[in-house]
């Protein structure tokens, strides 16, 4: 009776169960999968990673223009982020100072803090689980692979359209 292989995933590695002497009998890193997602509080109230990052940022530089620069954004996007952040919740997540002798800025409230470190929380979490949800041999083709040549497409035969949407009419 000859045995059965079979992949299970263990402690981040791809345990390779199959007979000592067999070309499959390996122990090997699965890749470390990464997860973006949003998280939707309504309608018009989402956060993802973008504004997380600019809220990071804004909290590390004390400044909406550098953390826009470092997040190679413009100051415009940033603001709107921004804003659209402060009017969707019930409380501001960032307070500006307006410029002067010392400068504006900007910082954080609380609820703000709070907001990002939940969300980088939740990634965490949720990173972990898709390390152990997928099978561990649901890994990226390897370099040798991509090189290959691309299966060719057949061309489909499709009625044409009406006259106005064929080629060449106007």
């Amino acid at each position: 009776m000859a045995a059965q292989s079979y992949v299970t995933a263990a402690g981040g590695h791809a345990l390779i169960n199959a007979p000592k002497g067999s070309p499959w009998y390996r122990i090997r890193p699965l890749a470390q999968i990464s997860v973006s997602f949003r998280v939707d509080f309504g309608p018009q109230c989402a956060v993802g990673p973008g504004k997380i990052a600019l809220l990071e940022n804004i909290g590390a530089t004390g400044s909406l223009s550098e953390a826009a620069r470092r997040l190679k954004m413009s100051y415009r996007r940033a603001w709107l982020l921004l804003e659209d952040l402060n009017t969707s919740f019930q409380q501001p997540v960032a307070e500006m100072s307006v410029g002067g002798r010392g400068g504006g800025g900007a910082s954080l409230t609380s609820f703000g803090t709070e907001l990002v470190s939940a969300y980088r929380n939740l990634e965490t979490q949720v990173r972990k689980r898709a390390q152990t949800a997928f099978p561990a041999n649901a890994a990226p083709a390897s370099s040798e692979t991509r090189g290959r040549k691309p299966v060719p497409r057949r061309k489909i035969n499709r009625p044409m359209g009406t006259a106005s949407h064929s080629r060449g009419k106007r």
